[in-house]
């Protein structure tokens, strides 16, 4: 095949590392790890081989959330025949429970709506974001196949995208940058499309109020309902849609479950089938390649066998403490995540004993989270409001509260063996309390005693008081808190550059001058909430190329593998765009690994 016919643009076979004495030994160290994963995985082909055959398939997908559905709809609209293989009772995974925001620059959404986006600016703006941890040739393979991906799951699915509107890029000040945004999000859908497939969606992290139908975008005007008038008037929208979605009968879908059900929706046209409750046991693998996937279906194990190759899109490994403490700083565990439960990271430890090179996997999703009774809630609006600061157990400021999420986790991490500030804590006083929605508690109105109970939350009307419940010097927090109010009044954070950057506006008040970020606290009681580094999943897997396909620790192709999504590791590096840097690249590369297999 030419290069000018490639889908996926290759112009030639993916470079081997030069003879350097560390590439030297790196490769004599693969190999040897290669020998050690081979034969294990030679025994055990031979014994999978004489599973019941459970189908053979064109390509197995491994996986149903966004990169998954994404690359099986790829195949099949590519003539292939494709099944998709999922570990839980629903379809959906960790996207299902999202908000769905989706980075992709240039996308035919964004530019249609006005977004002055140029291949130019989103190439200088992610070289910029990302660094050197991350190749060139991924950075152009996403930014080059994303538009096309979008259009074609438009053409092939009933998804249709609205632009976040000034939903920042995360570092709108470096070069290609943009402070309005290139964000995207599902519309909403009517889930009677899906028929009694609806049942088998995995639900959402969090539950729209009854009634109403809420995007992504939304949320920053409900949490100012009570002191905005564009916020009490993006209410009554949510409700109005909610009523006219009920008058037509409407099951009205949007954000991750409107994402994962239109995906699906697709795999329906298409005739794909999805397997729910099949967990992968392990890759199969002949002469070296990967040709099929044991799986435990019904309760006995099986092979289900790939004529062309096997898309791992099985999620990181959130919920796999071993993992987490292997590979990652502490404290770190199971509980602060909220990613998809089944996410333990099955396809990367199949994808290692494959052969296959691992790169990211310190690294997450992160966001910080308050450790609620029943689940972590990842804070996004709480830590950015006015009338705020988060402190560390020395009663300090650490960080810029209005900051991108994952920056602020690296920062405690950074800081904590020397200077604790896992947990710290984000505290606020009443009048904070008196203007904001806090998660789903409405102003004003009291926490669940739970909250409480579980040390989530605490309440005191001095800051001596609350000091003293949080366990940091009351001095430095009565000290910190003077000399936050002073700056808040003046309206400038010379301390750590709150507001400085058109990011940290997005989730404040913009009726509280002259900067939006920032508020004394003065009313009490005064209030402080554990902060803990959560995340929306990890972001470190499977070493892929431009082509998703797996490589080994020497930069050769494990044939017939490929990965997307927080099976592999991020395209994003140790960094985060804006918001939709997981969900974008995942489908794209799906996408990318689909076009490739079909190409073969």
């Amino acid at each position: 095949m030419s290069p000018s016919a490639d889908p996926v643009g290759r112009t030639e076979p993916f470079p081997e590392p030069g003879p350097t004495r560390r590439g030297v030994l790196g490769t004599a160290a693969g190999a040897a790890l290669a020998l050690a994963a081979g034969a294990a995985v030679s025994t055990g082909s031979a014994a999978a081989a004489d599973l019941p055959p459970l189908g053979t398939y064109d390509v197995v997908v491994v996986g149903s959330g966004a990169a998954g559905m994404t690359a099986a709809l790829t195949a099949a609209k590519r003539g292939l025949s494709c099944v998709v293989l999922e570990k839980a009772a629903t379809f959906g995974g960790s996207a299902a429970r999202s908000g769905a925001g989706i980075w992709i620059p240039n996308n035919p959404v964004i530019l249609a709506a006005g977004v002055p986006d140029t291949p130019a600016k989103a190439a200088a703006y992610l070289a910029a974001v990302v660094g050197p941890d991350v190749s060139a040739d991924r950075q152009r393979a996403f930014l080059g196949h994303g538009p096309a991906m979008i259009s074609f799951v438009m053409a092939n699915s009933p998804l249709r995208f609205r632009w976040m509107e000034g939903y920042s890029d995360y570092y709108p000040e470096l070069p290609g940058g943009l402070a309005g945004g290139r964000s995207m999000e599902p519309d909403q859908l009517d889930g009677n499309i899906l028929g009694a497939e609806l049942a088998h969606l995995n639900p959402a992290y969090m539950t729209v109020p009854a009634g109403m139908v809420v995007f992504s975008a939304d949320y920053k005007w409900l949490t100012l309902a009570a002191v905005s008038v564009k916020g009490a008037a993006v209410a009554a929208e949510c409700l109005a849609r909610g009523t006219t979605a009920a008058l037509l009968g409407q099951k009205p879908l949007t954000m991750g479950q409107s994402l994962a059900a239109g995906l699906r929706a697709g795999l329906l046209a298409a005739r794909v089938p999805v397997w729910l409750n099949t967990p992968l046991s392990d890759l199969f693998l002949e002469n070296g390649a990967v040709t099929g996937a044991v799986v435990t279906r019904n309760g006995t194990p099986g092979l289900v066998r790939a004529r062309r190759g096997v898309v791992v899109g099985s999620g990181g490994f959130e919920h796999n403490a071993a993992m987490r403490a292997e590979f990652q700083r502490q404290p770190i565990g199971t509980a602060w995540t909220v990613g998809a439960k089944e996410n333990t990271g099955d396809g990367i430890q199949a994808g290692r004993r494959a052969g296959a090179a691992l790169d990211l996997m310190d690294d997450a999703w992160w966001g910080p989270a308050v450790p609620l009774p029943d689940q972590p809630y990842f804070c996004l609006a709480e830590r950015t409001l006015p009338g705020g600061l988060l402190v560390d157990a020395a009663g300090a400021r650490f960080v810029n509260e209005a900051g991108p999420y994952s920056d602020v986790v690296h920062t405690m991490y950074d800081r904590n063996p020397s200077a604790p500030d896992i947990p710290a804590w984000l505290v606020v006083d009443q009048n904070y309390r008196n203007r904001y929605l806090f998660k789903d508690v409405a102003p004003t109105l009291p926490f669940p005693d739970s909250w409480y109970t579980s040390g989530a939350a605490y309440k005191e009307w001095t800051l001596d008081a609350l000091a003293g419940r949080i366990g940091v010097p009351a001095a430095a927090l009565r000290a910190t808190v003077s000399r936050f109010n002073g700056l808040a009044l003046g309206g400038r954070d010379t301390d750590f550059h709150r507001g400085d950057s058109a990011y940290d506006h997005y989730y404040t008040d913009p009726a509280v001058l002259p900067n939006s970020c920032l508020a004394p606290l003065w009313l009490p009681p005064f209030h402080a909430f554990r902060i803990v580094p959560g995340d929306l999943g990890t972001k470190g897997g499977l070493r892929t190329d431009a082509r998703a396909r797996v490589l080994r620790p020497d930069g050769t192709v494990i044939p017939g593998l490929y990965a997307a999504g927080n099976a592999s590791a991020a395209v994003m590096g140790h960094s985060y765009a804006g918001a939709g840097s997981t969900i974008g690249p995942a489908m794209t590369f799906g996408y990318i690994a689909a076009l490739d297999l079909a190409s073969d």
